[in-house]
């Protein structure tokens, strides 16, 4: 099975890190999009990176829409219709509520709540930097 099999969902904290701070984000972002990878998003992540990237880190409204424009472009947009209570985070739970609409057997986080519960049913929940690792593994 290559990586190619997998749906994932990057949440937003994790696009956030790559945009702003770079390291092992930026590079499983860029990795992302160079493999052109099964990424899943929904209109409320999207919503959600476009507002903290606007408020909390005063990015412009043309820097936004080439970000929007390259997310909608690379990721598949899902429509979830099943509520889930997983996480102790409930605002978490939409990136849960993503992965499952998907079919995704992936989540890339930095979120404690969510990289709490470890696996949702059938999706393993990794940071970015286990997520890079098991990459590696499977390349060999």
């Amino acid at each position: 099975m290559g990586i190619r099999d997998f749906g994932i969902v990057i949440d937003t904290n994790v696009i956030i890190s790559s945009l702003v701070f770079g390291g092992k984000p930026e590079k499983l972002v860029d990795l992302i999009l160079s493999e052109r990878l099964r990424v899943y998003t929904s209109s409320q992540l999207i919503s959600e990176l476009l507002d903290i990237l606007k408020k909390k880190f005063k990015f412009t409204d043309n820097k936004l829409k080439l970000i929007e424009g390259e997310i909608l472009e690379n990721f598949k947009k899902v429509y979830p219709t099943k509520r889930i209570f997983a996480s102790r985070d409930v605002k978490d739970n939409k990136v849960l509520e993503v992965a499952v609409e998907s079919g995704s057997e992936i989540i890339v986080t930095g979120d404690e709540d969510l990289l709490s519960l470890k696996k949702y049913g059938q999706v393993v929940i990794f940071r970015p930097s286990e997520f890079l690792d098991f990459l590696t593994k499977l390349q060999k």
